[in-house]
């Protein structure tokens, strides 16, 4: 059993209520979605085993001064029967933290039991090209027990109705919903001034909910 990872690194999470922490990235290959923002590069990278993966995180790093290992793609999911072996070993040694596109519920239901926080992302057609929100709507569901949060990636293309998308999900899962404007390079796509019109309008719908950017992006580290 083996998967393909992309990338391991140390770096500080910049993204979603954990922003700040540092985190030991592990960056999947592979992704089952095409998102028009997209600029990951999933091709390269090295094969492991769950045990080849595991001996050269704890050999290399010291994982108890991590807040958590981050997961993420790519769709981590993919790899559900690596995560079946690989998880196990690990649990217990830091936090497991997954990043997701929150449309592979059935993969989800495999690992949930060794999954301690979600960030799972709420594709927005007008951003991504993408409709999933009914595969959002439905893995959200299946997040119970877990601290779970959604983030929402938006230009100046979002809708009304896809804020109230957002928002029925959110009310019907009770989950806190992150706003986070698309950036270009280390700058955001939209001003300030829109950022904060966003925000407005989703708070009057659904109050919990913030505005993180992409911090990693302007402490310029990966």
């Amino acid at each position: 059993m083996k998967t393909r990872i992309n990338e391991i690194f140390a770096s500080i999470q910049g993204e979603g209520p954990v922003v700040g922490y540092k985190q030991l990235f592990i960056r999947f290959c592979g992704c089952n979605l095409n998102c028009e923002y997209c600029d990951t590069e999933f091709t390269n990278g090295e094969e492991f085993t769950p045990q080849e993966l595991t001996q050269k995180i704890t050999s290399e790093y010291d994982l108890k001064s991590f807040h958590s290992i981050s997961l993420t793609g790519g769709e981590p999911l993919l790899s559900v029967e690596f995560l079946k072996e690989f998880l196990p070993l690990i649990k217990g040694k830091t936090k497991i933290y997954l990043e997701t596109n929150a449309t592979l519920t059935n993969n989800l239901l495999e690992v949930k039991d060794y999954i301690d926080i979600i960030s799972a992302d709420i594709k927005l057609e007008s951003a991504t090209g993408l409709n999933t929100f009914d595969k959002h709507e439905n893995f959200l569901q299946n997040c119970q027990n877990i601290e779970t949060f959604a983030k929402i990636v938006f230009d100046e293309k979002i809708t009304k109705e896809e804020i109230s998308q957002c928002c029925n999900i959110a009310q019907k899962t009770g989950i806190e919903l992150v706003l986070q404007p698309k950036m270009i390079g280390d700058k955001m796509s939209v001003t300030a001034d829109f950022c904060n019109e966003i925000l407005e309008k989703f708070t009057q719908k659904y109050p919990n909910c913030r505005l993180i950017p992409q911090v990693h992006k302007f402490l310029d580290v990966r």
